[in-house]
C-alpha cells in the first residue's frame, strides 16, 4: 500500500468519525424512497422502480429528498438503487445515456442538499412554522447501489439466490462500470445496500480495491431471521468482510423487520469496530411475484 493510499484511508476514516461526532454521536439516515415518491404521485410499477423517476420525475425525486432533510436526516441517498446501466440500455438507452442518468441521481441529491441549505439560510430559527427542521448542519450524499438481484427485479435481493452461472467475476462485471461512475459523481460515500449474499459482498469490497476507489463505501446487508443473511451466509462473516476493508467505514443491516435489529447489531458488533447502520423496513415480506409487500409478520402497525 502507497503512502497516498494510506492518508486516503486515514482521511476518509475521519470522515465518518468527525461527521458522527459533530451529530452528536448517531447520524440520521432518510427512508424509504419509493414509499415517498408514491406519496408525491409517482407510479412504480417499473423494472426501474424508483429510478424510473430519474427519466420522468426528477422533480419529485429532488422534493423527496428535501422532505428527509426538513424532516431531520444527515444522510440522503440517491435515487440509484435500481438504476443500473444494463437496466437503462433494456428501455432503449444508450450507454452514455445511461451512465449519465446514473450521475444525474447523485447531482439531484446534491441539489436538494444546497436547497436545503439555501432554506436554512433564509429562516429566522431552526424550526419552520410547519415542523419541518431548518439547521445548518453536516449532511452527507450517498450514493446508492443496489444488488445485482435489484436489477432482476424478481425479488431475488430478498433471497440472494442468483444460480450457479453468477459467481464472483460476474458479479464484479456486472457493478463495475456503475460502481466506477458514483464513485466520481460528486457523492461523499458509495452505499452498497441489501446485500444478500457473501459472494456479493466480496464483490463489491474487492471492485474498491481493484477500481481504486477513493470515495469511502458501507455495506448494508438484509435478513428475514435475525440471525443469517437472507441467503443463508453468516452476517457475522459478511460484516467481516467490510471490517476488512479499510474503504469499507460502516456496515450494517437494512430492509430487514425491526424486531430483528437488536440481535443483528449485537452479531455485527463482535466482528467490527466500525460504526454499525441501521434502517430497518416496516417489517412486511416483499413478494417477488406479486411486485408487492405483505403483511405477514403478525405484528401491528402500532408495534
Amino acid at each position: 500500500m502507497g503512502t497516498s493510499d494510506v492518508n486516503a484511508n486515514s482521511s476518509s476514516s475521519s470522515l465518518v468519525k468527525d461527521f458522527l461526532h459533530k451529530c452528536g454521536g448517531v447520524a440520521v439516515i432518510d427512508g424509504g424512497f419509493a414509499t415517498e415518491l408514491e406519496r408525491h404521485g409517482a407510479d412504480l410499477n417499473d423494472p426501474l422502480w424508483s429510478a424510473k423517476c430519474l427519466l420522468t420525475d426528477p422533480h419529485l425525486v429532488r422534493a423527496v429528498h428535501l422532505d428527509y432533510l426538513e424532516a431531520g436526516a444527515d444522510i440522503i441517498l440517491s435515487s440509484s438503487y435500481q438504476a443500473t446501466i444494463q437496466g437503462f440500455k433494456a428501455k432503449g438507452y444508450s450507454i452514455e445515456e445511461s451512465e449519465s442518468l446514473l450521475k444525474r441521481s447523485v447531482e439531484i441529491a446534491c441539489e436538494a442538499r444546497d436547497v436545503y441549505y439555501k432554506r436554512c439560510r433564509e429562516s429566522s430559527s431552526d424550526q419552520s412554522t410547519d415542523g419541518k427542521v431548518l439547521k445548518q448542519r453536516p449532511i452527507l450524499v450517498a450514493a446508492s447501489v443496489g444488488s445485482y438481484g435489484a436489477y432482476l427485479a424478481d425479488g431475488s435481493e430478498y433471497s440472494g439466490e442468483y444460480g450457479d452461472a453468477v459467481d464472483l467475476k460476474f458479479l464484479k462485471d456486472f457493478h463495475r462500470r456503475r460502481v466506477h461512475l458514483l464513485a466520481n459523481s460528486g457523492a461523499d460515500l458509495i452505499a452498497f445496500e441489501t446485500v444478500p449474499n457473501k459472494l456479493e459482498a466480496q464483490a463489491f469490497v474487492e471492485l474498491l480495491k481493484e477500481e481504486d476507489i477513493k470515495t469511502p463505501a458501507w455495506l448494508s446487508f438484509n435478513s428475514k431471521d435475525g440471525v443469517n443473511v437472507v441467503s443463508g451466509d453468516s452476517l457475522s462473516e459478511c460484516a467481516a468482510i467490510g471490517e476488512s476493508c479499510e474503504k469499507v467505514l460502516a456496515v450494517g443491516i437494512n430492509c430487514t423487520p425491526p424486531r430483528f435489529i437488536l440481535d443483528l447489531i449485537l452479531s455485527i458488533k463482535q466482528v467490527t469496530t466500525k460504526p454499525i447502520l441501521i434502517y430497518p423496513n416496516s417489517g412486511e415480506s416483499y413478494d417477488g411475484i406479486r411486485k408487492e409487500w405483505v403483511s405477514n409478520t403478525g405484528i401491528t402497525d402500532e408495534d
